[in-house]
């Protein structure tokens, strides 16, 4: 028998808006995602977001959770890489952006530390895989007895339609 334990957290980290920026480079048909939200005053809140574009699947970024360390308690700008498909290879040129005429749905979830803990470390093992000058990584789960973690998300959704 295994044993884990998990917390909805309220939506306390909050998806105020999200927009569009085009990028630096020569290619006019790729685009940024940017949202801005809130954090409150109390620390400890943790995110991991995820990107659907057009009619397809919810997926997470590379690196799809972050914490409330640098930005306690303020209202931030930062931007979204669209979501990857880890049975996928890696497409350097294309990874990261959306495109002109793409509806992009985000959905930001608030998680608890034990959720963030295994995805924080098992985005930084897949990103290290094959890099020779990493460290080693230990994926921290939450359940007792076995790789893997219970989690609970608390969901927020955005839209936006990125005109060609």
């Amino acid at each position: 028998m295994y044993d884990a334990t998990t917390t909805i957290p309220a939506n306390d980290l909050k998806l105020d808006s999200l927009w569009w920026e085009p990028t630096d480079g020569d290619d006019t048909s790729k685009v940024r995602i940017v949202v801005r939200a809130t954090d409150p005053p109390e620390r400890g809140n943790y995110v991991r977001y995820f990107t659907a574009r057009n009619r397809q699947s919810f997926l997470p970024g590379l690196n799809s959770v972050t914490d409330d360390q640098v930005v306690n308690g303020t209202t931030f700008n930062i931007p979204v890489d669209a979501g990857f498909d880890r049975s996928q290879k890696l497409d350097l040129d294309t990874y990261g952006f959306f495109f002109r005429g793409d509806t992009v749905r985000v959905k930001f979830c608030n998680i608890d530390k034990g959720t963030f803990d295994f995805w924080r470390t098992l985005d930084f093992a897949f990103t290290a895989a094959g890099n020779p000058f990493t460290s080693p990584v230990k994926v921290l789960g939450n359940v007792d007895g076995a790789l893997g973690y219970w989690g609970g998300y608390a969901a927020q959704f955005k839209t936006i339609i990125i005109p060609k």
